[in-house]
């Protein structure tokens, strides 16, 4: 899709993304070796009281569902940036599903422009687990 024909409050739901155990294991293993991720009587005596997934990887976990969606297909140039806010802890197990919503639009020149889009994912029982904005930079239409 180029830059010309993305409207603010489009929308794309996103497919669930199953946090399974030892993936999230191995994922903290990797890059997020801390007792909370890794160690099992360590996080039973934290106030989560149990294993949470890695922030990023739940993230990760959403975003490639997105991704899946393809919603630029060729006319994505690159991604510009992101944030990412945590605000629920995610387990093992859970099931997050989301919805991608265009927030902003902004022409950068006449070859692309910037689309920001928020993600908000939930858990099982509907709970927003995490919120993430993403700009990215899309090809605009050549003039005819």
């Amino acid at each position: 899709m180029y830059f010309d024909d993305v409207k603010v409050g489009m929308t794309v739901d996103i497919a669930p993304a199953v946090i399974e155990k030892e993936k999230m294991l191995s994922f903290a293993r990797d890059y997020d070796n801390i007792p909370l991720h890794t160690d099992e009587e360590y996080a039973k005596k934290t106030h989560f009281g149990r294993l949470i997934a890695p922030g990023v990887m739940s993230f990760m976990s959403v975003w490639a569902r997105y991704l899946e969606v393809d919603f630029f297909g060729e006319e994505l140039l690159a991604g510009k940036s992101t944030k990412i806010e945590w605000i629920k802890p995610v387990f093992a197990d859970d099931v997050l599903t989301g919805k991608a919503t265009v927030t902003n639009i902004s022409k950068r020149n006449e070859k692309n422009g910037l689309v920001e889009i928020t993600i908000e994912a939930y858990n099982q029982n509907g709970e927003l687990v995490l919120t993430d904005i993403t700009e990215a930079i899309v090809k605009c239409r050549k003039a005819p």
